[in-house]
């Protein structure tokens, strides 16, 4: 409460009760809007950081970037405003866990739940795209679940447009959280929609399996790791995973953005196709075993790496085996292969035609050079 100097409202309307969380730039409380009557989350920027004009503008941009985003599921910023030097957000308060607790004291999770959470991340990620926005920071801490299992992404806090991430954009210091971000962001490259993607894939593995796929001392080393190495197959330590959902794994967390579902909206749409017709493709699969408790990382928490000075090669996907019957569905966008028979029918005619001109050929030869028939 020491950034709160003892006193209990923001501007005269916001009365703090409690604070909820914390991160490296800001603290979180729970208070109540007195003018409404409602119950909010307010995310004060720490002290340290109020005349730092670089947080401030991160700050502010968090604020905008997520008031023009209503879905629900996405956390409803209502107000932001500023009180004695106190800059603060205020949010939709949402009682319950965030992501990174349950899988903690629960993972490895059984695959209705994990593909029940995953489209909810789809959906309010999916929104977020289509509004233009890259959230470039996810993890199952700024996922955000219900007593009732309604999910709620938050933190836009490094968000960015679209709209201002040029071509061949190059960056020195990488935002984000290493264990979560993509290969191209551990380059120092610019996000895009599909860097998200390889971020749910990370959370989906460690829904699946209790831990996270790339572990490592620290955030350089990892940043090595989302570069070079391919993670370990989910079967490895949760044998109860169906191969199409390894499939769609695998190919979330490709290497190359081109190689991955190009936005959250088309991972959703798969993962949901899994769902509603998976079950009839995995009946009778053993239940999901507890898989080894093991730590996720020695990293501690971090939200800037500085970029590889020189990264190595992303190494291409592997190719990938010859589909099964239900990935054809579920994990591909192929289309079927078949006979032409519009191409059969007109190389027909064409044949036909050429054929029908020899006599006239011949007749027009002879016409011209007579002595050809003595």
């Amino acid at each position: 409460m020491c950034v709160m100097a003892g006193e209990s409202l923001l501007n005269q309307r916001y009365k703090v009760i409690s604070q909820i969380g914390s991160g490296g730039m800001a603290l979180v409380f729970k208070a109540q809007d007195l003018s409404l009557g409602r119950v909010v989350a307010v995310k004060v920027l720490r002290e340290r950081y109020t005349g730092d004009g670089h947080f401030l503008d991160r700050f502010l941009h968090e604020a905008r970037a997520a008031a023009n985003l209503t879905h629900p599921n996405i956390v409803t910023v209502h107000d932001f405003g500023e009180d004695g030097g106190r800059y603060y957000m205020v949010m939709e308060f949402i009682e319950g866990e965030n992501l990174k607790t349950i899988i903690h004291n629960s993972a490895p999770f059984g695959i209705d739940r994990t593909l029940d959470f995953a489209t909810q991340i789809c959906a309010g990620v999916g929104y977020a795209h289509r509004a233009g926005l890259v959230h470039c920071d996810i993890k199952p801490q700024n996922v955000l679940v219900t007593p009732e299992g309604k999910v709620k992404v938050t933190d836009f806090g490094i968000a960015r447009a679209l709209i201002t991430i040029k071509p061949n954009e190059m960056n020195e210091v990488v935002w984000g959280s290493p264990q979560y971000f993509s290969p191209e962001q551990a380059a120092g490259e610019s996000p895009t929609p599909a860097s998200d993607v390889y971020s749910i894939g990370i959370v989906l593995y460690e829904m699946l399996t209790g831990r996270l796929p790339f572990q490592a001392e620290s955030p350089q080393a990892l940043a090595m790791m989302h570069l070079r190495d391919e993670p370990p197959p989910l079967t490895l330590y949760n044998p109860s995973v169906p191969e199409a959902i390894e499939r769609i794994a695998r190919k979330v967390l490709a290497k190359e953005p081109s190689a991955r579902y190009r936005t959250a909206d088309q991972l959703g749409h798969i993962l949901l196709s899994y769902k509603d017709r998976g079950a009839e493709l995995t009946a009778g699969r053993p239940a999901v075993s507890k898989a080894p408790s093991r730590p996720d990382s020695a990293t501690p928490p971090s939200e800037r790496v500085t970029a590889p000075s020189r990264p190595q090669p992303r190494p291409r996907p592997a190719p990938v085996p010859a589909a099964a019957p239900e990935e054809q569905y579920y994990g591909e966008d192929e289309e079927e292969e078949g006979a032409d028979w519009l191409a059969i029918l007109l190389g027909a005619v064409a044949l036909v035609a050429v054929l029908g001109l020899i006599p006239l050929w011949i007749f027009v030869l002879l016409q011209y050079n007579p002595g050809l028939i003595r």
